[in-house]
């Protein structure tokens, strides 16, 4: 059987809030702190080959998402709707074709990506996991 494709989906503000760095960047500037976690999860990404999905809540009419080819997939929610839904309505749609970890510090968004067959991990674990990939 193939090796299924791996994917990290992260909770961008939850994961700002959670890293007091990025917290300190978002009360400057938000878009520093979003730039700031992008950068450390495309570091990540091109060290292990997993690819990361990070989103984060938005203010547009719609949802929105930028990518380039190869690049970290990033989404934002439209106004009124949180981060959270997207971020279960992909669990539920991939964690049982794709094996899929979520990074978020809300545990009932936890509780329910995992329910989808998707792994949780904490804010703390996500920043391990990322600076054991830079030693790798």
């Amino acid at each position: 059987m193939p090796e299924r494709a791996r994917y990290l989906i992260v909770d961008g503000h939850s994961i700002i809030f959670a890293w007091p760095e990025l917290r300190k960047l978002h009360a400057r500037r938000s878009s520093l702190a979003r730039e700031a976690l992008t950068q450390q999860l495309r570091n990540y990404q091109d060290w292990t080959g997993v690819r990361v999905v990070v989103v984060f809540d938005g203010k547009g009419k719609k949802v929105s998402a930028t990518s380039e080819p190869g690049e970290v997939q990033i989404f934002y929610s439209r106004s009124g709707q949180q981060a959270d839904s997207i971020i279960e309505r992909l669990a539920s749609k991939y964690a049982k074709r794709f094996e899929l970890m979520v990074a978020t510090s809300d545990s009932m968004e936890a509780q329910t990506v995992q329910a989808f067959g998707a792994d949780w991990i904490s804010p703390k674990a996500l920043r391990r996991l990322l600076s054991s990939a830079r030693r790798a």
